[in-house]
């Protein structure tokens, strides 16, 4: 078996119940497929082979919430009246806005607080850092464990072997109250990186140039293990940025087997015992990918997709207004002291703001203990709290309308880091650029920064208004095997989760309020709320739903009253978001016989896989429902499933 296959193996669930002995209903036990056929030769995890397919019952380890995702979580278990199952693997994190500087969130946090004091869940408040992080630092997560989170980038833990998947709230909600929660054993691919690493090609530049090697859908709900000899002398902080953009290529995870020094680092960090996963010399993967690294280069992601990368020296001299240093991607101690390594004696370009942000509290102190902090005040740079940053609204790192950024974040999606334009690019590159008022790299910083001249810049356009409200109903699920409605044909690839629900709305927790946001940020559908009426059915392209675990991206087409949803392919967790939560999501090769114009009626047979225009009586073939999906679709809810 590959790594994640003994992972799931060695975490199947048989029959129901929690922990703590409430018998809770398990809804995938029948469905668990497994085979007794003896266990890995180089490390006895379990009596149990799983296969790519299988759709097994997975204990979790370690269970998370973050502040926007954790008063769903709440809301569903108090809705429910669910218990939580262990509350030594619960935890919450408050990493998205570690300021309280927005109301929404200052509220949100506080409901999980009073709920984590009822129940006895510890917190790493706002003064802590990132989730996922801290699962690592703290040793909740160790090799071979399983993690999920609202985070979508829990696959971080991939960096020390573990099993990681961001999910949305109801998911959440089901892993707290059972402790465990169904999953689709993926393919594997394996991809060795030969050849010899160049010396300024930072693990951010290793991970753009896979981006730019598979693109935002060419890992599409695979697990990647990553070989080679550069890869087993990597540090840990250089793994953690590598698997931390798994999500960004559609891959359910990046896992980079553990080093002895990664073993002896998790041993140090946690009360747990380590016990590392390593796949089976004749493991099978659905691909082999050699790529040579002595050939990759610095590069920048374009504004608006991860994945539109360009190496730095074929961009030009792109001006910028600010730069940002952080994230999950890119907020270690190792990015802190590359950071001082290039601002010492220097200064942040006039005109540009430069933003730092650590990504734990640890990093913070150790930041400033190192003299790191004095060398970032000197150069004119602005330090905030510990956490996520300018990925998550309400924290510094944000950019306004017409600013242009340079940021180390892991996502630059439209309205994402803001109204502006965001290039992503390592540490180096940032602070380089920051120092030099243009994009440049940490060997060509010039003597003298560019400076805008008077009156020249960026113009400020006017923002197109909102529509003051959708209609958001309550829709009652019909549970026919068949579902007709009018089309909406949103031909896209790539459509992501902040082009569907904008993050500056993560704070909403009542989903009739949903369905006036949505679509909101996919240009040219502002105005979908508008004109979508109840019982219509959305067709779309490739990787539907690519990007963040948020639930309200599912949700507020449920507020709407949209049946369905058929793509191409999905992003995995928005794919088992809408599966959870009863919504129909199905794939489709082609369409192209049913001569589709907007606003056609059409019935679709869930169980038996086919649509068909009704104007023109012509049907086709699409994927049709799992038994898991089925089960959840008749129940109307992952949590109210038998």
């Amino acid at each position: 078996m590959t790594i994640i296959e003994k992972i799931l193996a060695k975490h199947v669930r048989s029959g129901s119940g929690s922990s703590s002995g409430s018998q809770i209903p398990n809804p995938v036990s029948q469905y668990t497929h497994i085979q007794d056929q003896g266990s890995s030769i180089e490390y006895p995890v379990s009596s149990s082979i799983v296969k790519p397919g299988d759709i097994v019952d997975v204990d979790i380890d370690v269970r998370m919430a973050r502040d926007f995702g954790g008063a769903g979580v709440v809301k569903h278990l108090e809705q429910y009246n669910l218990a939580v199952a262990d509350r030594s693997k619960t935890f919450f994190t408050f990493d998205c806005n570690p300021t309280g500087s927005d109301q929404q969130y200052a509220t949100n946090q506080q409901r999980c607080r009073l709920f984590a004091r009822a129940h006895q869940i510890d917190v790493y408040d706002i003064n802590a850092g990132i989730g996922t992080h801290l699962a690592i630092d703290e040793g909740l997560a160790v090799p071979g464990s399983t993690l999920v989170s609202t985070d979508s980038h829990a696959n971080i833990v991939g960096a020390i072997g573990a099993f990681g998947q961001g999910m949305g709230d109801r998911d959440i909600a089901a892993a707290w109250s059972r402790g465990s929660v169904w999953f689709r054993v993926p393919e594997t691919v394996k991809i060795t990186l030969t050849g010899e690493r160049p010396e300024n090609l930072s693990a951010k530049d290793i991970v753009l140039n896979l981006l730019k090697a598979f693109g935002a859908d060419g890992l599409l709900g695979c697990a990647v293990e990553l070989y080679g000899e550069e890869v087993e002398i990597l540090t840990l902080d250089e793994r953690i940025t590598i698997s931390s953009m798994a999500t960004e290529m559609g891959a359910i995870t990046i896992i980079i087997p553990p080093s002895s020094e990664v073993i002896a680092w998790c041993r140090e960090h946690s009360y747990l015992p380590v016990n590392p996963v390593y796949a089976d010399h004749d493991a099978r993967y659905s691909r082999n990918i050699e790529l040579d690294i002595s050939l990759f280069t610095p590069l920048v992601s374009l504004p608006g997709q991860p994945h539109h990368v360009t190496p730095v020296a074929d961009l030009g001299r792109v001006k910028i207004d600010s730069a940002f240093v952080g994230s999950c991607t890119n907020g270690r101690i190792s990015d802190m002291k590359e950071a001082a390594r290039l601002l010492k004696g220097r200064k942040v370009a006039p005109g540009v703001v430069l933003k730092i942000v650590p990504s734990t509290d640890e990093v913070w102190n150790a930041s400033m203990h190192l003299g790191y902090f004095e060398i970032f005040k000197a150069a004119g740079a602005l330090v905030g709290n510990a956490g996520c940053a300018g990925c998550a609204s309400g924290q510094i790192g944000q950019n306004g309308l017409g600013e242009v950024t340079i940021s180390t974040g892991n996502r630059n999606f439209a309205g994402k880091q803001g109204k502006g334009d965001v290039y992503l690019a390592s540490v180096s590159t940032a602070v380089a650029s920051a120092i030099a008022g243009y994009i440049t790299t940490a060997d060509n910083i010039p003597d003298h920064p560019m400076v805008s001249e008077a009156g020249t810049g960026s113009e400020f356009a006017t923002e197109k208004p909102r529509a003051q409200s959708g209609k958001s109903v309550e829709l009652k699920s019909e549970k026919s095997r068949v579902i007709e409605g009018k089309v909406w044909l949103i031909l896209r690839n790539n459509i992501d989760t902040d082009m569907i629900y904008h993050n500056r709305h993560l704070a909403v927790t009542d989903i009739t309020e949903m369905g006036r946001y949505a679509l909101g940020n996919l240009q040219g559908w502002e105005d979908f709320p508008q004109k979508a009426q109840p019982g219509d059915i959305l067709i779309t392209g490739k990787n539907f739903g690519s990007g963040s675990s948020r639930q309200h991206a599912v949700d507020c087409f449920s507020a709407l009253g949209i049946k369905a949803i058929l793509a191409e392919s999905f992003g995995a967790i928005y794919e088992r978001n809408a599966i959870n939560a009863g919504f129909p999501v199905l794939t489709y090769t082609s369409l192209d016989e049913l001569e589709l114009v907007d606003r056609d009626p059409v019935a679709i047979d869930l169980e038996g896989g086919t649509i068909t225009n009704q104007r023109n009586n012509k049907s086709v073939a699409i994927g049709r429902f799992s038994e898991i999906q089925k089960k959840i679709y008749e129940a109307g809810d992952l949590l109210l499933a038998p």
